[in-house]
């Protein structure tokens, strides 16, 4: 399933508000309201915790859908049933439903149609959970039309300031639009997260302040850190790589105590979550790295953790979108950059190589591919056996280089 079968919509763009996917879904019997949805929202990452509180509650034994967006390699990423993606036929189904929504003159955009569909491809499966990625922001977002159990919020740091604010307090209040119903667990103490917490009457727990982890082993080959919340929890470990998903293990540990999980399976299902993409080796000599780092946080957050694998000469395979920090990004990132190769993302949003080249020059040696592909085949000719190849910028140029790397 290579193409987007939703496609046609983008010309809708994005549009704030919930009025089109409410009626949407109280057309289709509103499925959102049979069953129990966690909201999963924030600046980095959310899909990393989506993705360990799914693996904790199906160690549970419960039927679990879940929600990502955007997807990495292939669509069916985004609606999974107990990790197994929707297949090409049901996806036609709610193709065809949401183009009979069009044609009787009724607007829809791209994500609302797309999220509507998960919300009906979760019910008619009867799931038990459904845990829903957030998109953008929180208050206005698709996913929000749901009564959430409980809401998560990873982190706050600025991105999309032309839709959601251009200061972290006014993020945040977008964020915390999401918690509504039930209890809040949140990796930031935002002034605007605990304001919403206290409008709304639920419990807010704060990283750090309510619970809190401890780095163990942080290595090439796993991840060991210790909790402390409700319980006491030592030597949990978890197969997704680096220092910043230690902190997600622990919002999705905090979550899933909420919800009066035992620590059996807390410790199978985060030993078993995974997450493409997410600081994600993809070959040993030269070692070649992928993480989706696409914002400053997600960059600082990336750059802490390349420590894991030594000291090495590192070549940075790059290509962004045009409305992200990328400036921001490129200067964090050059503190361990060797050399830089630019190229343009296939999409009409991605930002000119030639703009990135200039921007590049000023930290390190750099130059320009006509694609990604090329420039990852650039990088594995230059790289000696000990070197580095780390691709990022943006989950949109992840596939052209899984396919020049043949791990797909």
């Amino acid at each position: 399933m290579d193409s987007d079968p939703f496609s046609f919509l983008e010309k809708f763009g994005w549009k704030p508000g919930l009025e089109r996917i409410e009626k949407m879904l109280a057309d289709w019997g509103n499925p959102q309201n049979n069953m129990n949805t966690i909201l999963v929202g924030g600046s980095n990452g959310k899909g990393s915790v989506a993705a360990m509180l799914t693996g904790i509650l199906r160690a549970e034994g419960l039927k679990v859908g879940s929600y990502y967006s955007p997807h990495l390699l292939e669509f069916g990423e985004r609606m999974q049933v107990n990790g197994i993606n929707i297949g090409e036929g049901m996806l036609d189904l709610y193709v065809g439903r949401t183009k009979g929504w069009i044609n009787e003159k009724k607007e829809i955009t791209y994500f609302e149609a797309v999220t509507a569909s998960a919300y009906d491809y979760f019910s008619a499966n009867r799931v038990d959970w459904a845990v829903m990625e957030v998109g953008m922001g929180g208050r206005l977002d698709a996913t929000n039309v749901a009564r959430e159990k409980l809401s998560v919020i990873s982190s706050i740091s600025l991105e999309h300031k032309e839709w959601l604010g251009d200061t972290e307090e006014k993020i945040a209040y977008e964020k915390a639009g999401i918690i509504k119903n039930g209890p809040c667990v949140s990796g930031s103490g935002n002034e605007a997260i605990r304001r919403r917490a206290r409008e709304v009457g639920v419990p807010l727990y704060v990283y750090e302040e309510d619970f809190e982890c401890e780095e163990g082993e942080v290595s090439a080959e796993k991840t060991i850190f210790d909790y402390v919340g409700k319980e006491k929890m030592e030597g949990l470990e978890l197969s997704m790589l680096g220092k910043f998903q230690v902190r997600n293990a622990g919002l999705a540990v905090r979550a899933a105590e909420e919800l009066g999980i035992g620590e059996g399976s807390i410790r199978k299902g985060l030993k078993k979550a995974k997450l493409r993409g997410r600081l994600e080796v993809l070959q040993q000599e030269p070692l070649v790295v992928a993480d989706v780092a696409h914002n400053p946080g997600g960059a600082s957050a990336l750059v802490e953790s390349l420590e894991i694998f030594g000291k090495r000469r590192r070549i940075i395979v790059f290509g962004c979108m045009k409305d992200k920090e990328w400036k921001d990004v490129l200067k964090i990132l050059s503190r361990v950059a060797d050399k830089f190769i630019f190229a343009k993302v296939e999409m009409e949003r991605a930002e000119e190589p030639e703009k990135l080249l200039e921007e590049g020059r000023k930290y390190c040696e750099s130059e320009m591919a006509e694609s990604i592909g090329e420039a990852v085949g650039k990088a594995l000719e230059d790289a000696g056996e000990d070197d580095m190849v780390l691709v990022t910028g943006s989950l949109y140029i992840m596939k052209e280089a899984y396919k020049e790397l043949g791990v797909l």
